[in-house]
């Protein structure tokens, strides 16, 4: 018969028998003394998207959540009672085993502890995976060490967090285009490069006309869906070299970058015009739209990204009090106080942020 064992609470000493029955009774044992002791632990623990590991004194392994079963390879009832550095083996760069845990760096030291950032883990089918990982001791009531918790992650996880953060931070949330901060670094890109080459940019901006009854009138996903499907078509007309922009509300810029004469821009604004007229069926809605379009040129109407941008907007203007659905390109005799007029007129109000719900029109 096998000698009962006493009741191990988290993060306690596990006795490592020797006995492979008593062993694996052993992590029975300690499995159901977490599930006993604090149940409300264990699934806390198994609900964070990091992988946690406790550690005795001696560096044995007392608990470990369901993430670290998946990163590991180890199941919890497999790995408990065994040394840490089996079940977590640690290699540098070089493939070279890690002189010691960050586990028991913590209980040594009595401190957090991490990782150098070039170590990976073994897993147990043999697998390499690079983790981010980090250790703190336990102490008792007393202030006495009773072990460790290690923490550890995926590191591609991290990395790709990092690469969608970066990207949400130059793109529209709705229609996945680029956003003004994006358009505005490519825009002074193309400028320097058509310097060098001598070499045209032209800046389209696009207004489109009788959104806000539609956006109004049908709803809001409607109009989120016209201006996804809107995208849709400017992006299939674009070369590859061309950035479409959402610059906020039913506005859009495009960068159309080493162009050779005027006639390039006007020729891809006549063909905007005569695609996006084209009927749109959304939700169950046939709906019909026009574009206002604003049209200035490098080196012709500014030198810089700034002021191209606002020449194109109030070229755009120009459009739109000369009856919509058309384009226009810059002229020096348009007059901006104007614009700041229609700006300013009660009712109108022309948004610069994607989530705004009140659209020019």
């Amino acid at each position: 018969m096998l000698q009962q064992r006493p009741f191990v609470p988290l993060g306690a000493e596990v006795p490592v028998w020797q006995d492979e029955t008593q062993t694996n009774a052993s992590r029975r044992d300690v499995t159901v003394a977490l599930n006993t002791e604090k149940p409300w632990v264990r699934v806390a623990l198994n609900a964070i998207v990091d992988a946690v590991m406790t550690v005795d004194l001696q560096g044995t392994i007392t608990y470990m959540n369901r993430v670290a079963e998946v990163l590991t390879g180890w199941s919890e009832i497999e790995a408990i009672g065994h040394p840490l550095a089996r079940v977590l083996p640690l290699v540098d760069g070089k493939s070279q085993p890690t002189s010691m845990t960050s586990g028991q760096r913590a209980i040594e030291e009595n401190r957090a502890v991490g990782l150098s950032l070039d170590c990976a883990l073994l897993r147990q089918d043999g697998s390499r995976l690079e983790i981010e990982d980090s250790a703190t001791p336990i102490h008792d009531r007393d202030g006495r060490i009773t072990g460790a918790v290690i923490v550890f992650r995926d590191a591609s996880m991290s990395q790709v967090m990092l690469e969608r953060m970066a990207y949400l931070a130059q793109h529209d949330a709705l229609t996945g285009l680029p956003n003004r901060a994006l358009m505005t670094e490519r825009l002074s890109r193309a400028i320097g490069l058509a310097r060098r080459n001598r070499l045209m940019v032209a800046l389209l901006y696009l207004d489109l006309d009788a959104f806000k009854p539609i956006n109004d009138k049908l709803g809001h996903a409607v109009g989120d869906s016209l201006l996804q499907a809107v995208a849709s078509r400017l992006r299939d007309c674009m070369r590859d070299i061309d950035t479409v922009c959402r610059q906020g509300g039913d506005e859009f810029v495009i960068l159309l970058a080493q162009i050779r004469k005027p006639e390039d821009a006007t020729r891809v604004a006549e063909k905007l015009l005569v695609v996006l007229s084209m009927p749109y069926c959304i939700q169950g809605q046939v709906l019909h739209i026009t574009l206002s379009i604003g049209i200035s040129l490098y080196p012709d109407d500014a030198d810089d990204a700034d002021t191209l941008m606002h020449n194109a907007d109030i070229a755009m203007y120009h459009t739109k009090r000369n009856g919509r659905n058309g384009h226009h390109c810059f002229a020096a005799e348009m007059n901006p106080q104007s614009i700041q007029r229609r700006r300013t007129e009660p009712g109108v109000h022309r948004p610069h942020h994607p989530s705004q719900r009140s659209f020019d029109f």
